[in-house]
């Protein structure tokens, strides 16, 4: 299972932090974002290697990084991919960014694991990995933001009995519940040729969901609730809480 981090975005929300910094390099608790995401993924049984893909703005800050990282965490292998984009106006999109991870590195011999990196999780997730080594299916992560209001802003997820997505709805009007889709997927190796079906149909190449949206009406989506705390980061606000809140998972 190979794992793929999306950090190609250009975080406008967060300027003038992110200007000269990628946000997923922005230092949450003490440590960069990305820190928090790939140290929580590391207990996965059987990771082949991570790849981050990442725009031309910050690839060389991303390759400093994962150079520090690889020397202090020798067991994991990690690939920057330059998607050569250089802002909003060029940008591939999270799903474009996906498809051509899997074509240059190969990753459509492998299951795949993504997650966005600017995505926190207070707790491991070897638990995750090891449902979906045996679900031999796509496998979405759910929260529940506990606010209808909150739920609003993201992908808003039914599932049934055995929790196989039944509807998914991004960002709804009215939402019919607090459980969210987040960023993070896995997808068996069957599935992963299916990104170039999705976007040879024309399909939205922005918001990785809406690659899930369009797959559980063509297969089975399992889903797995994410335990502890999950946090996205949008602003310089909620930055400013997710330091505060994460200090105590340090």
């Amino acid at each position: 299972m190979n794992v793929l981090i999306l950090a190609a975005g250009y975080a406008t929300r967060l300027y003038p932090l992110t200007l000269t910094k990628a946000k997923p390099l922005l230092d949450v608790a003490g440590k960069p974002m990305m820190e928090w995401v790939i140290d929580n993924l590391a207990p996965i049984r059987g990771l082949e290697k991570v790849y981050v893909v990442t725009n031309n703005k910050f690839a060389a800050d991303f390759e400093t990084w994962a150079k520090a990282y690889e020397a202090a965490n020798p067991k994991l292998s990690v690939e920057i991919i330059n998607d050569l984009s250089t802002g909003d106006a060029d940008k591939l999109g999270a799903i474009g960014d996906i498809r051509l991870v899997i074509e240059r590195a190969g990753l459509d011999r492998s299951d795949l694991l993504v997650v966005a990196g600017d995505n926190l999780f207070s707790e491991s997730l070897e638990k995750f990995g090891d449902f979906c080594a045996s679900a031999n299916q796509p496998v979405l992560g759910l929260y529940d933001v506990g606010s209808l209001e909150q739920a609003r802003k993201y992908g808003v997820v039914a599932v049934n009995a055995t929790g196989e997505i039944t509807s998914f709805e991004e960002k709804p009007e009215q939402p019919k519940s607090t459980l969210i889709g987040i960023a993070l997927y896995y997808y068996p190796k069957q599935t992963v040729r299916e990104f170039e079906t999705y976007l040879g149909e024309g399909n939205n190449p922005d918001q990785p969901g809406r690659f899930v949206q369009w797959l559980y009406q063509r297969t089975p989506v399992q889903t797995w609730n994410v335990p502890g705390t999950w946090f996205d980061v949008g602003s310089k606000e909620t930055l400013e809480e997710a330091n505060q809140i994460f200090q105590q998972f340090r």
